[in-house]
């Protein structure tokens, strides 16, 4: 494996359309590469150029030449390169080979894959709890941020289980004022509901906190039975 230090770092330029045993020469290079152990390298396409034959090759000409410019890189040891650097002249055929000392700032590392995670484990919850709606205004506030939001916001502080925030598209309040004459039609203070789910105990707790927070509203609880199918990492504590 290659390490910090000294290296060669060798450039093998070739044609896109040359071949070598009915097989891309680049291929065939970076096949012999791979098969002896090089770290690592790259094929590089260029899109114009000249070789030795002084012909210019572009790719956009109308037709797309099959003599663009393509080069092989790789960065090994200096006794690997020369270990090898005979094969690659008679597979390289007419292109050139080019390489110079190079220093290895970093290698790089093979990435070990993850060990495979433990098929999750699955869970049935059931149990009595408590459901809470909570009925508010869109154009609400609560300290210069909006009242669903700022709910959510301390429900989560205070480890309430989960909350989801439902928007009304229709309906009316105590004041009877139809929120949203158009089925579908946006306002600015439809109606909002936020649904939560936790223990008698949680809700209970969390109670002194909502009657500060909404002024005007409707809370609405009920008990209700729990029955949860869920899937949890096996590592995770129930």
């Amino acid at each position: 494996m290659l390490s910090a230090g000294k290296a060669m770092k060798v450039s093998i330029y070739v044609s896109e359309g040359s071949t070598r045993h009915g097989m891309a020469t680049y291929s065939a290079i970076l096949d012999f590469l791979f098969y002896r152990g090089i770290s690592g390298a790259t094929v590089f396409k260029g899109i114009a150029g000249f070789g030795a034959d002084h012909h210019m090759h572009s790719s956009s000409s109308v037709e797309i030449s099959d003599r663009l410019p393509l080069v092989i890189q790789f960065v090994e040891t200096s006794d690997k390169v020369q270990e090898i650097l005979g094969k690659l002249e008679d597979l390289a055929g007419s292109g050139m080979i080019e390489m110079h000392e190079t220093v290895v700032a970093k290698p790089a590392r093979s990435s070990k894959p993850k060990a495979a995670a433990p098929p999750p484990e699955h869970l049935k919850l059931s149990g009595a709890a408590r459901l809470m709606r909570i009925y508010v205004g869109e154009a609400d506030r609560w300290r210069d941020k909006p009242l669903h939001q700022a709910l959510l916001e301390a429900m989560r502080a205070n480890d309430i289980a989960g909350v989801t925030v439902y928007r009304g598209i229709h309906g009316y309040g105590a004041h009877r004022g139809a929120l949203g004459d158009k089925p579908l039609q946006q306002s600015h203070d439809q109606s909002i509901m936020l649904s939560v789910i936790d223990s008698q105990e949680k809700i209970d707790s969390f109670m002194p906190l909502l009657e500060q927070m909404v002024t005007e509203g409707l809370v609405v609880l009920s008990d209700v039975d729990v029955v949860k199918y869920a899937y949890r990492p096996a590592e995770v504590e129930r």
